[in-house]
């Protein structure tokens, strides 16, 4: 009895020492009279979504002054891009309404008004937070709707209405009220007040009013699906004559003069023959620039992955609803899927008989972060010279380095040491001449680099209404949440990609072109080139960016995208064309 008394006793003080459980954004619980914190994150010009500042850039005068304010930093993916949350230090309460009240006055000086009016003229928003809640707002109204009126004017008041249902915040919306002309020596004094009101809304679909249903269910999306799913019937069913019809045939006749005929009058027969049956001797011949053929190679492969992997996640786990969760996967999943495109490179460059596989491993490893990081290295710095948010902090570049140091390059090597030994054996079905066959001349249209030109436009064309949403979502301000759409795009556009290189290195080497390597890949490559095209137009038409630094960022950031969609691409669009050759020369029998 005395040490049951002692348990409860002990029991009974850790309840007194932990108190009342309070509710908090993490677990998104309140109870009545709570203190639900509203952060501060960033203002900048609505136009130009990537330039964005501390809000205090502004001269906003604070509640209290003397007391620094909380700093909230999330995670990595959070920190990339270009969050800074701070306390507001606004009271406010859980399901209690606030009147009115100061938040703090200020004398307008000279400077101050220049900085407000540039603000207010270039269409400033800011960016709250709340319960992990997105809250948007105008420093003040456009000049346009004070047509007539030479002052510029600020908003002075804000009205927060927030909705709950039971222990939990649904959505806040706010209302910029009240604006002062923009003297100086004026005195102008901020306030806000909150308003609370139930709601019936599940938790669960809290964020679904942040979703744009009619835009991105729009019909024309449908029908972006449908077009491109009859594209790829169109070209498996080309793909699938060539290899039927006219690949059978030449089977057929083959195989029976190999049977009857002895190797003299085979070979004189086909000699008599012109296609892609004169260059079985060289169609294997090693590529040139073996090491960074099949580094792209294997990068174009882990870069599909990653891109199958985080929409799947995305998908299981609705990430988009969290502030920088998306990156944060990304940059994890790249860096675990690194064996594999090691695992590739190195098979692939040990079948070709390459001997400097260390500097093939080092290539893989390095030319997609590497080329990532230089542009990404040129826009930060842009970003330090404006004091934008959008400059990474120096912590988290570290922190990105030593994934890519300690998880990223130690499973590269493993894979490339693994792909060597367990898929290196050279297995060709036909033997390589010792000395390579001269290409006759065929006409313009035969040649490799229309053929890649030409390559990445139906490519484009299966993704050319997917990429209107996702560069609208992302620099539009809209949510993209459609990642089934998404999923379905990538794999129609896989497809699309294989088929259409395929029959681009069968018009090769018809032509008795054995060149088709590099060919291959950049017919698929070139669909990024088509992407950047686009993303020009999409600039000058669909947007009203202005400035060196959001135009920097644009370009940087599509660059960085146009970049691994043309790896990506031209490895798949290799791999399909490799195994295409593979299969159509098995069985001729000319060795």
């Amino acid at each position: 009895m005395r040490w049951a008394a002692v348990a409860a006793a002990a029991a009974a003080l850790v309840l007194l020492a932990a108190g009342p459980v309070a509710g908090d954004e993490h677990n998104h619980r309140y109870q009545v009279g709570d203190t639900v914190t509203l952060w501060v994150n960033k203002v900048g010009p609505y136009n130009n979504p990537q330039e964005t500042y501390n809000y205090y850039l502004l001269p906003f005068c604070k509640p209290r002054p003397g007391d620094k304010p909380r700093h909230k930093w999330g995670g990595l993916g959070e920190v990339l891009q270009g969050n800074e949350l701070i306390d507001s230090q606004l009271e406010l309460k859980f399901r209690t309404d606030l009147p009115k009240r100061d938040i703090c006055s200020m004398t307008l000086g000279d400077e101050a008004v220049e900085d407000f009016t540039e603000a207010v003229r270039r269409h400033y928003w800011y960016e709250f937070f709340a319960d992990d809640l997105p809250i948007w707002g105008f420093v003040g109204p456009p000049p346009e709707q004070t047509k007539g009126d030479s002052n510029v004017y600020i908003y002075t008041h804000k009205t927060l209405d927030i909705a709950y249902n039971g222990d939990r915040i649904i959505h806040i919306n706010l209302t910029s009220e009240s604006p002062q002309p923009l003297t100086a020596g004026a005195t102008l004094t901020f306030t806000y007040q909150v308003q609370w009101k139930a709601s019936s809304i599940p938790f669960v679909r809290r964020f679904e009013r942040y979703l744009d249903f009619n835009f991105f269910e729009h019909q024309i999306h449908w029908f972006s699906i449908f077009n491109s799913f009859m594209m790829v019937i169109f070209l498996t069913g080309l793909v699938s004559m060539i290899l039927l019809r006219t690949l059978r045939r030449d089977y057929a006749r083959y195989t029976q003069r190999a049977d009857h005929d002895d190797l003299e009058s085979l070979e004189r027969d086909m000699n008599e023959e012109s296609g892609w049956k004169l260059v079985h001797g060289d169609v294997f011949r090693p590529p040139k620039f073996l090491e960074v053929l099949a580094a792209l190679v294997g990068t174009g492969v882990q870069l599909a992955l990653l891109v199958l992997s985080v929409i799947l996640i995305t998908i299981a786990g609705t990430l988009f609803v969290e502030r920088g969760t998306i990156v944060t996967v990304f940059i994890i999943c790249y860096a675990l899927t690194s064996f594999v495109g090691g695992y590739v490179s190195g098979g692939y460059y040990a079948r070709n008989e390459g001997k400097n596989w260390i500097q093939t491993m080092l290539l893989t490893a390095c030319i997609f972060p590497v080329s990532c990081f230089s542009i990404a290295f040129v826009l930060n710095t842009i970003a330090i010279f404006y004091q934008s948010l959008a400059a990474v902090p120096f912590g988290s570049i570290v922190i990105v380095l030593l994934i890519w140091m300690f998880i990223s390059f130690p499973l590269c090597l493993f894979g490339t040491v693994v792909g060597r030994n367990w898929a290196g054996a050279p297995d060709h079905p036909c033997r390589v001449k010792r000395i390579p066959s001269p290409i006759p001349d065929k006409k313009w249209y035969l040649r490799p680099p229309v053929i890649a030109f030409v390559g990445g436009l139906l490519p484009f064309g299966s993704i050319f209404i997917e990429m209107y949403f996702i560069f609208t979502s992302f620099w539009n301000y809209k949510v993209y949440y459609v990642y089934g759409f998404f999923l379905l795009v990538f794999v129609i556009l896989l497809i699309v990609t294989v088929c259409v290189t395929i029959v681009g290195t069968y018009f090769l080497l018809n032509a008795e072109n054995y060149h088709w390597h590099w060919t291959a890949f950049c017919a698929g490559a070139s669909t990024s080139l088509y992407v950047m095209l686009y993303s020009v137009h999409y600039f000058v038409v669909k947007t009203k960016m202005t400035g060196f630094f959001q135009t920097a960022f644009y370009f940087g950031y599509t660059l960085m995208f146009c970049l691994g969609l043309s790896i990506m691409c031209g490895a798949v669009g290799y791999l399909g064309s490799l195994a295409f050759v593979r299969r159509i020369f098995r069985n001729v029998k000319v060795d």
